[in-house]
């Protein structure tokens, strides 16, 4: 297949991606809105022979301070078709026309899941104390095709990211954790949480535990519950304007895109969450919980609601985002995928974040840059 690289507009990038069965969240047009403070791009792939789109992708440019040259980032992209025996034909006049559009460093992360592993083989792992790290178990499921792609981005100069490697943005996570639902009954992933998550839903069904959805005039009450998770878990908050970039941005694209979810008590909202919606794909995206009720297990309550809703929708995974590799438990996110693995479902490996330095001088300045941050 011969093909043409050029500039598309959302709406023909939208469309492309309303034919598949999902792409991620970060490839949809409206998350250039979200990223505000980044110029935008859509780029389309096209069969010089039909004259269709076959691929696209959502490039994010961020400028280097003081210079005008850019970092351009596909985050979780370009939705392309990975495993073609081609893969130069399609990146190379990417890196081309990055170039010129003053790119000095491109980063992408191919949407390519390399391993994955069952709930069962983690719990495992958990319990021996030879394990330390999720690589250290045996994967229930290896995709060979993923280690040719690493070995033709290599042989083109692409260089593999390190886990929280350098780059402007929200360096996206390797591991996560998703339930499968295809072709599988909601009994069937009610039996596939172990017991503790299934006596938490229990308990919080008894105790009146209500989940309800949200809409814009509700960003305000998930922000307090947001900051207050904040300032127990120590991490830096994204400020409510955000958020509400986030729903207006991405609603206005497809009122089913993101929603919100609210676990209550006696009228007291206790947790919450957004859900982001593409296709068949559906993730569990923030989640916030305040310090009193926990005792009512609102958390499990408001997952096991969003995951009914996930299927009512007729979503293939529902995808809890991102884990930790780390299964020590002194680990300060253990606790994370031991919450995460109670869902029965499976961890999943992507290929991680690839970065290709245009300008080797810029790039190395960059990594300088970012490690002193």
């Amino acid at each position: 297949m011969s093909l043409t690289l050029r500039t598309i507009s959302r709406e023909q990038h939208l469309a492309y991606l309303q034919n598949l069965p999902a792409a991620s969240h970060m490839q949809v047009p409206a998350w250039a809105d979200v990223k505000a403070e980044w110029r935008s791009e859509s780029l389309g792939w096209f069969d010089d022979r039909s004259g269709e789109i076959v691929g696209a992708g959502l490039v994010l440019y961020r400028q280097l301070p003081k210079i005008k040259r850019y970092l351009a980032y596909l985050p979780e992209g370009p939705v392309i078709n990975w495993f073609a025996p081609n893969l130069t034909e399609w990146l190379d006049p990417m890196l081309a026309h990055l170039k010129q559009q003053g790119a000095f460093s491109v980063k992408m992360g191919p949407p390519v899941i390399i391993r994955r592993w069952e709930a069962t083989s983690i719990k495992r792992g958990i319990q021996d104390p030879d394990v330390k790290r999720l690589r250290d178990i045996e994967a229930d499921f290896i995709e060979p095709r993923a280690f040719e792609v690493a070995d033709r981005l290599r042989r083109m100069g692409w260089q593999q990211g390190e886990d929280g490697g350098a780059g402007f943005g929200d360096v996206q996570p390797r591991y996560v954790y998703q339930v499968p639902l295809a072709n599988r009954s909601l009994e069937d992933v009610h039996k596939g949480f172990n017991q503790l998550w299934r006596r938490n839903i229990k308990k919080a069904e008894k105790a009146g535990v209500e989940v309800v959805q949200g809409g814009y005039q509700d960003l305000e009450e998930w922000q307090r519950l947001y900051e207050i998770t904040a300032l127990r878990d120590h991490f830096r908050p994204r400020p409510l304007a955000y958020f509400q970039r986030m729903w207006t941005a991405l609603n206005t694209e497809d009122p089913n895109r993101m929603r919100l979810y609210f676990a209550r008590h006696e009228g007291v909202n206790l947790s919450a969450a957004t859900m982001l919606v593409v296709g068949g794909h559906v993730w569990y995206s923030y989640g916030a919980s305040d310090n009193i009720g926990r005792e009512v297990r609102p958390s499990n309550a408001m997952q096991w609601r969003m995951l009914r809703d996930a299927y009512a929708l007729g979503a293939t995974v529902y995808d809890l985002r991102g884990i930790s590799d780390s299964l020590d438990e002194t680990d300060h996110l253990f606790g994370l995928i031991q919450f995460k693995v109670g869902t029965g479902g499976q961890a999943a490996e992507y290929l991680g974040e690839w970065d290709f330095p245009l300008n080797k001088l810029l790039h190395k300045a960059l990594d300088i840059y970012m490690s002193r941050r």
